[in-house]
């Protein structure tokens, strides 16, 4: 059974984690799947919006322990954290930040330890209010090393990431709501996040990426972020899908092409 399940419609891929028995717990395989299914999707230039969902109306209920624990990947995981450069821990989240689309995190039941590092390399986040989560890796006497720190800078402020960091403490969506951690409460996250996609599908594809691009700038690399919006606004006047965004603006059956920037 694929550990991923993809679905493509309309310009929307839809990634679910598909380990049900694990309450779609991360192993070692779902992480490589995750880094190869990002690769893939930033090569298909007619995806214009992600999807981030889990099967059974359950997110992630973080990292498979026993997977990690098993002796043939011991050696692996060290190698990941001695290695230069981004571990496979890290590759596997951060990679969804780094896409040239906007991707939208739909949230049930559990979001706990890695699935909140996964939710959190989202560009936006739909949580059901019942859904519980947590930064809850110092219950295992681990840090978080998923990319947490680039992940959730500018979402929450220190003093609190360090606190639900630091308790391990377990919390429901309406209070990640109530501090920024989520973005949205809906009854039907999938039906949130589809709505607010398809309304990004009548948008040029290349100023999604470029607008994604300078946000991420202004938060992570504030000192580039003037020269991108130069850099890129340039991009677009010279492309084909800005001259089609006006015209489209006063015909809504115009349609875009395909993303011409990367």
């Amino acid at each position: 059974m694929a550990l991923l399940r993809i679905e493509k419609n309309n310009g929307i891929a839809t990634v679910s984690l598909n380990r049900p028995e694990k309450r779609n717990a991360m192993s070692f395989a779902l992480l490589r799947e995750l880094v190869h299914a990002a690769k893939q999707i930033k090569k298909d230039r007619s995806i214009r919006c992600v999807i981030l969902t889990g099967e059974a109306h359950v997110f992630s209920a973080g990292i498979d322990l026993a997977d990690l624990n098993a002796p043939k990947n011991t050696a692996y995981a060290a190698w990941e954290l001695l290695k230069p450069g981004q571990s496979l821990f890290q590759k596997a989240f951060l990679i969804w930040q780094e896409l040239p689309v906007p991707v939208i995190a739909a949230i049930e039941g559990y979001c706990l330890g890695a699935g909140m590092q996964l939710a959190l390399a989202a560009d936006i986040r739909i949580a059901h209010p019942d859904t519980k989560m947590s930064i809850m890796e110092s219950r295992w006497g681990l840090v978080p090393d998923m990319g947490l720190t680039r992940s959730i800078k500018g979402i929450i402020s220190v003093d609190l990431a360090k606190e639900l960091t630091l308790t391990g403490r377990i919390f429901d969506a309406s209070y990640a709501k109530e501090i920024g951690l989520v973005t949205h409460l809906d009854e039907s996250p999938m039906s949130k996040a589809q709505a607010i996609a398809e309304e990004m599908l009548q948008r040029s594809p290349d100023a999604l990426a470029a607008a994604k691009q300078v946000l991420d700038a202004m938060q992570h690399e504030p000192k580039k972020s003037l020269r991108l919006e130069k850099i890129w606004q340039l991009k677009l006047l010279l492309g084909k899908n800005s001259k089609l965004a006006r015209k489209k603006d006063k015909n809504p059956e115009v349609q875009f092409l395909p993303r011409q920037y990367k």
